[in-house]
């Protein structure tokens, strides 16, 4: 790889969507794009255009809305549980305010699926699912010793 880690979401309230992952996730605009309808079909994308919004963290890794102009013909079901979809994803931000975060994402449009308080899923980590105001799963985790789990983010704090 060359750069961080990028992941995109098709949305279709774009303005809606970059507003709750600028506010509640503090997410920084880089680019919004229209891809036109010919060069959208090539790469396999959509049948028509779409315009794409790229939002980046801190540490540069990036989520791309990314907006067709017609809306998507098939829309894929919502398991309660997010193992028991076989297609599911999910995307995960590792905070040191998960409670902060959680509230922020609440009070942005945000679902939470495991409740109003994080879950401990073993000793020092904890974890809270929510889903964003369009229905993608967002994963929120606190690691009480962040460099036993990522070495690698030793001193960037």
């Amino acid at each position: 790889m060359t750069a961080p880690m990028e992941v995109g979401l098709t949305v279709s309230d774009l303005p809606r969507m970059r507003a709750f992952y600028e506010g509640a996730l503090g997410l920084a605009f880089v680019s919004e794009i229209h891809v036109p309808s010919a060069k959208a079909q090539e790469a396999a994308m959509s049948m028509g255009g779409y315009t794409v919004i790229r939002l980046q963290t801190p540490y540069g890794e990036r989520i791309k809305l990314l907006s067709p102009d017609d809306a998507p013909s098939v829309r894929t079901g919502t398991a309660h549980k997010i193992l028991d979809r076989a297609d599911s994803s999910y995307v995960t931000f590792i905070v040191n305010d998960i409670d902060g975060v959680v509230a922020r994402l609440i009070a942005g449009g945000a679902e939470p699926m495991t409740g109003d308080k994080a879950v401990e899923v073993r000793p020092g980590t904890f974890l809270s699912f929510l889903r964003d105001p369009e229905g993608h799963i967002v994963e929120i985790v606190q690691y009480s010793d962040i460099e036993r789990y990522r070495p690698d983010l030793a001193g960037t704090k």
